[in-house]
C-alpha cells in the first residue's frame, strides 16, 4: 500500500467528496419537496388522484438510475425544442443533469415512504382531529404529516444513504465527484487499489456521520415512542 500517494491526493479526494455531498444534499432535499404532494396523493382514496403519481413512481422505481441519467444527459439533447429552449444552458451541463436525475429518482422512493407513513398513522388520531372540528387540510397539516414524518424518518435516512452511494454514477457523465475524481487520479498514478481504498474510506466516513446524525434526530423526535416500541 503506497500511503504517500494517498496523502498526496487527499486534497483532490476531499474536493470530490465535497461535490458528492453537494449532489446528495440538493437531491434529497429537493426530492423530499417534490415527493410531499405525490405521497399525499398516493394515500388518497380516489383512484384518479393516485393514478398520475403512481405512473411517475412506477417509472422511476422500475428503471435503473444509470439509464435515467443517460436519458437526461444524452437523450434530451436530441430534441430541437430543448436545445432552443430556455433550459438548455442547464440541461447541457452534467452537474444540473445529475442533480435533476437524482432528484426525480429519489422523489419516487421518498413518495412511497411518505405514502406508507401516512397510511400508518393510527386512525384514532385522525378521528380525534376531526372530532375537534379540524378540516381534512388541518388534520393533514397538524396531525397526519407530523406523525408521518416521525414514522417515515428511519426509511428516509436509508434513502439518503442509498443516494450517497448512487451518486457515484454521476462520474459517468464526466462529473468529478468522489468516484470521478478517484478514476482521474488512477489514470495518472496507475494505483487503483490505493486510490479506491481512500475513496471508499471517504464514503464510509460520510455514511457514518449521516447515520449518527439521523440517529440523533430520531432520538430527539422520539421516533421509537411514535412507533410504539
Amino acid at each position: 500500500m503506497n500511503w504517500e500517494v494517498i496523502v498526496k491526493y487527499l486534497p483532490k479526494l476531499l474536493e470530490g467528496a465535497w461535490l458528492t455531498l453537494e449532489l446528495v444534499a440538493i437531491a434529497v432535499i429537493a426530492g423530499l419537496i417534490l415527493a410531499l404532494p405525490m405521497g399525499i396523493a398516493r394515500a388518497s382514496r380516489h383512484w384518479y388522484v393516485r393514478a398520475l403519481p403512481y405512473g411517475y413512481i412506477f417509472f422511476f422505481r422500475g428503471t435503473p438510475l444509470l439509464v435515467q441519467l443517460f436519458l437526461v444527459y444524452y437523450g434530451v439533447a436530441q430534441f430541437d425544442i430543448v436545445r432552443n429552449g430556455p433550459l438548455w444552458p442547464y440541461l447541457r451541463d452534467p452537474y444540473w443533469c445529475a442533480i435533476l436525475t437524482m432528484t426525480m429518482h429519489t422523489a419516487a422512493y421518498i413518495a412511497e415512504i411518505l405514502r406508507g407513513a401516512i397510511q400508518a398513522v393510527p386512525p384514532g388520531e385522525i378521528e380525534a382531529a376531526r372530532a375537534l372540528g379540524m378540516s381534512r387540510a388541518q388534520a393533514m397539516l397538524y396531525i397526519i404529516l407530523p406523525r408521518a414524518a416521525r414514522i417515515g424518518l428511519p426509511a428516509y435516512s436509508n434513502e439518503v444513504i442509498l443516494m450517497l452511494k448512487a451518486s457515484a454514477l454521476a462520474s459517468t457523465v464526466t462529473l468529478l465527484e468522489l468516484t470521478g475524481m478517484a478514476r482521474t487520479i488512477i489514470a495518472r498514478t496507475y494505483l487503483p487499489v490505493e486510490i479506491f481504498f481512500a475513496a471508499g474510506m471517504f464514503y464510509l466516513v460520510i455514511a457514518y456521520v449521516l447515520v449518527r446524525g439521523f440517529k440523533l434526530l430520531e432520538r430527539r423526535l422520539r421516533v421509537d415512542a411514535c412507533q410504539g416500541r
